[in-house]
């Protein structure tokens, strides 16, 4: 995958969570990939990582993931972020950045 193509991917990942679908969520993972939302652990494993998304999200009513910057370099895209996110009537707005190692198109 060329530098172009991870970052098309990263960008559709991020727009996808205001879908809020664990399953979609976890169709950008390698079936081997990990996610490490900090500061909790990384968890392995597209099936792992679908049932984490579900869990973190469970109690999330609505949520738009701003893209401020994303730059790629080869297999590597960097995302600056800023998260809404709407739980009832709780609201927290969290800048954050993502760093996504690619592999074959997929979140390794």
């Amino acid at each position: 995958m060329t530098t172009e193509q991870n970052v098309a991917i990263i960008t559709e990942f991020v727009a996808a969570w205001s879908r809020l679908d664990p399953d979609e969520l976890a169709t950008y993972f390698a079936e081997d990939g990990s996610y490490h939302n900090m500061p909790v652990g990384p968890v392995v494993g597209r099936d792992n990582v679908r049932a984490m998304i579900a869990a973190f999200t469970a109690d999330w009513t609505t949520t738009q993931w701003d893209l401020l910057n994303i730059v790629g370099a080869g297999d590597v895209v960097i995302a600056e972020r800023l998260d809404r996110t709407e739980a009832g009537d709780k609201r927290v707005d969290l800048p954050c950045t993502g760093v996504f190692e690619m592999e074959d198109g997929k979140i390794k």
